[in-house]
């Protein structure tokens, strides 16, 4: 799932889309996606990009970057990551010759687990390592292995302005300390999840709505007569949840994807069970009827990512739901056009149940934290002057370095506002942009949000209107407006050791497996007894407890979002 987020991110990039972040994350599909459905933020707001004099020379004993070197080891906690060579490209050349830091890369070697394990069995430890929120984290912590960063916080202050207290509070251990510095965090919604039409075939069949989901339907029925050879609708890798989460956002008023991840839907307070809840069976009971109709892919449960890839990139769908819509969509949209001017693709707004209210669906969701986050180990020589470096990278010129190159090439200084400034070779020299762009994509270990979209999406509105990106086209016009933020839901997995990360792991298994088997059923009443037996095997595999543990977590996740 990590590799997938890089690979959107990647992709995004290469097509000159604003940028989310990941995610993400578990918390980003397979109900993943993660809360308040209405997209608010915390009460205690971020308050937006540092301004770029606000510099790690801060304060009254700061590191100054670039006063002296600093070299520190660095571990990417995945089985899919590999740390490129630190100044082998011209962004991490330039901060390695103007900021006077070099990093030395620790591999996972393809086997994360069983290297993170050993280095904290034998106590050798990287100086920083880049993983997941969560249990990988606190393992650490309790053994004593990682620094606070809560000192350095006012000294080096890009971090603080652009999360935000009530963010930086939100990740505090539950000693009340913070010891992670977040990557793709964000105040702003921001997403790709939702559905992607086919031009040309949306013309040549008469343009007709399609707003509900009986529109939906009818409009496959359609595709499926008239272009035989034509996939109607397109659900990506539907194994990890992917479209089948976007069509069961259709069926519920601010419904949440994460509450599938979660295996609980929120009722007073509390989690009940999502095999009992209403809109989670008559999704599947819609999603089933689709593929025994063969309106959907027939291989949605089975396929790979090239193979959705090379369907998207080629205009065999007619429509194509995804948690990460615009992967896919934005480079077929260019390819599209090369051979035809008027084919392409397009958004719509989030398909919704006919009676409900269409400004109350949302497909995706993203969270305040963002992704990933990095940790400083006490191995490290100089815990301070990372943290230092990892404020920079977070600040206004880190970011536009690691995003878009050295100054003076894509970028040159910043706007009145604090938004990157970009030069014309950023808009007339695509190709070599894409690539350098591509080159530093693995290094992008603290990354703005906000300050990345608001950089790109300004430039953007300076561009004639067939200049301007595809993908921040339907992003500022559909996505980022359709997507609920989920981070009352985030950092709420048990320990994988502990009663309920068993039980958690089990529920897992058996959800997908039920997920499975329902999407291929023989009829809508085969679907529920199927979703009957799984509350039942659910309920014996210990979901209740599972889901007051999560209740407990979440409302203490609620209470730090208000400052209590």
């Amino acid at each position: 799932m990590k590799k997938w987020v890089l690979t959107s991110v990647v992709a995004m990039l290469m097509t000159t889309a604003a940028l989310t972040g990941c995610s993400s994350n578990k918390e980003t599909t397979n109900g993943s996606q993660p809360a308040s459905s209405t997209g608010s933020e915390p009460s205690e707001q971020a308050s937006g990009p540092a301004s770029p004099s606000e510099s790690a020379t801060v304060g009254g004993n700061a590191f100054v970057l670039g006063s002296e070197p600093l070299e520190f080891s660095f571990y990417g906690n995945y089985d899919w990551y590999t740390t490129p060579p630190w100044g082998g490209d011209p962004s991490t050349k330039w901060i390695q010759e103007t900021k006077k830091v070099n990093v030395t890369a620790v591999q996972s070697g393809g086997d994360a687990a069983t290297k993170y394990n050993m280095m904290i069995a034998s106590n050798e430890l990287p100086d920083v390592i880049w993983t997941e929120r969560g249990p990988d984290v606190e393992k650490l912590r309790e053994a004593g292995m990682l620094v606070a960063f809560d000192e350095y916080l006012d000294k080096y202050p890009n971090l603080k302005k652009s999360l935000g207290e009530a963010g930086i509070n939100m990740l505090r251990s539950s000693d009340g300390k913070l010891y992670q510095f977040p990557n793709w965090y964000t105040s702003k919604p921001n997403g790709n999840a939702g559905y992607v039409i086919n031009k040309k075939i949306y013309q040549e069949l008469g343009s007709p709505a399609l707003d509900t989901t009986d529109d939906l339907y009818n409009y496959l029925k359609l595709v499926k007569e008239k272009f035989p050879k034509v996939i109607p609708l397109e659900i990506g890798l539907g194994s990890q949840g992917d479209g089948l989460e976007v069509l069961f956002s259709a069926f519920g008023e601010d419904y949440q994807v994460r509450y599938l991840g979660l295996r609980g839907v929120p009722k007073d307070n509390k989690l009940s069970s999502i095999f009992k809840d209403p809109a989670f069976r008559e999704s599947l009971q819609y999603s089933s009827k689709l593929f025994r109709e063969k309106l959907m892919t027939q291989d949605a449960m089975t396929q790979t990512a090239d193979q959705v890839k090379e369907k998207v990139l080629n205009g065999r769908v007619a429509v194509f739901a995804s948690i990460s819509a615009t992967k896919y969509s934005d480079p077929g949209n260019a390819n599209l056009k090369k051979q035809d001017p008027e084919a392409g693709y397009f958004m719509v707004w989030p398909i919704h149940k006919a009676g409900l209210d269409k400004n109350k669906i949302w497909p995706g969701t993203y969270n305040q934290l963002g992704w990933n986050v990095s940790v400083i180990t006490k191995a490290a020589k100089n815990p301070e002057a990372i943290f230092a470096f990892l404020d920079w990278y977070t600040g206004p010129e880190g970011q536009s370095v690691s995003m878009w190159g050295p100054p003076g090439l894509y970028w040159d200084g910043f706007n009145e506002d604090g938004t990157t400034k970009f030069t014309d070779k950023y808009a007339t020299d695509i190709e070599g942009r894409d690539k350098l762009m591509s080159s530093i994509t693995d290094f992008q270990w603290a990354a703005d949000t906000v300050f990345i979209d608001t950089s790109k999406a300004k430039f953007e509105m300076t561009l004639p209107e067939n200049q301007r990106s595809w993908s921040t086209e339907q992003q500022t016009n559909i996505t980022w407006k359709t997507q609920s933020d989920a981070t009352q839901f985030i950092n709420i997995d048990p320990m994988p050791e502990s009663e309920e990360g068993i039980i958690a792991k089990q529920i897992d298994d058996l959800f997908k497996q039920v997920r499975a088997k329902a999407i291929m059923a023989k009829s809508d009443e085969d679907v529920l007894a199927i979703l009957d037996k799984a509350e039942k095997d659910a309920q014996s595999l210990g979901l209740n407890k599972l889901l007051e543990y999560f209740t407990v977590k979440w409302q203490e996740n609620v209470s730090k979002m208000n400052n209590n």
